[in-house]
């Protein structure tokens, strides 16, 4: 019998999103340490620009394939062509 595996994100996309978002983790540690509201700002930006970096390789498909997107889910429920009747077809 197969076993299910979970996937836990490991993609390009998570991958991405983490390491910009600890980048800008220490920045703004770094920040905070020397009271600068500049580079706390700037730790902002990139902490937004990584979740803005994963999202966009997920849509581009460098994310994790464990679940279904919206498409595949209505493919996946669409009923067989051979015998199945559905509603609206002529």
């Amino acid at each position: 019998m197969e076993e299910e595996h979970e996937d836990h994100g490991h993609s390009v996309a998570a991958w991405t999103l983490v390491a910009i978002v600890l980048v800008g983790c220490v920045i703004a540690s770094v920040a905070v340490v020397i009271a600068s509201v500049i580079l706390g700002i700037i730790a902002v930006v990139v902490i937004v620009a990584g979740v803005i970096a994963g999202k966009v390789l997920s849509m581009a498909g460098y994310g994790s394939k464990g679940h279904l997107t919206h498409e595949e889910t209505l493919i996946a429920d669409a009923p067989q062509e051979s015998g199945a009747k559905t509603l609206g077809q002529s």
